[in-house]
């Protein structure tokens, strides 16, 4: 899956929208809603805007997917 990625830059969206994406999270391996995310990266993956990072509880990886509803 790397090597079709496109990177994109997360620090270029307003403080604010940055913000929402780093709460609002789901945790696979906690099983629970808005723990947050830290390190995320942004990243273009076949059409669809990702945001990947760790969990602030458990570190395990936290996979935001942008929708239409997002924008």
């Amino acid at each position: 899956m790397h090597e079709d990625r496109v990177e994109r830059d997360f620090s270029a969206r307003s403080e604010e929208e940055q913000q929402a994406f780093l709460q609002e999270t789901w945790c696979d391996n906690c099983q629970e809603a808005n723990l947050g995310m830290k390190n995320p990266r942004e990243y273009l993956y076949k059409g669809v805007i990702f945001i990947e990072g760790e969990c602030n509880r458990c570190a395990s990886v936290v996979l935001t997917e942008l929708t239409d509803d997002d924008f």
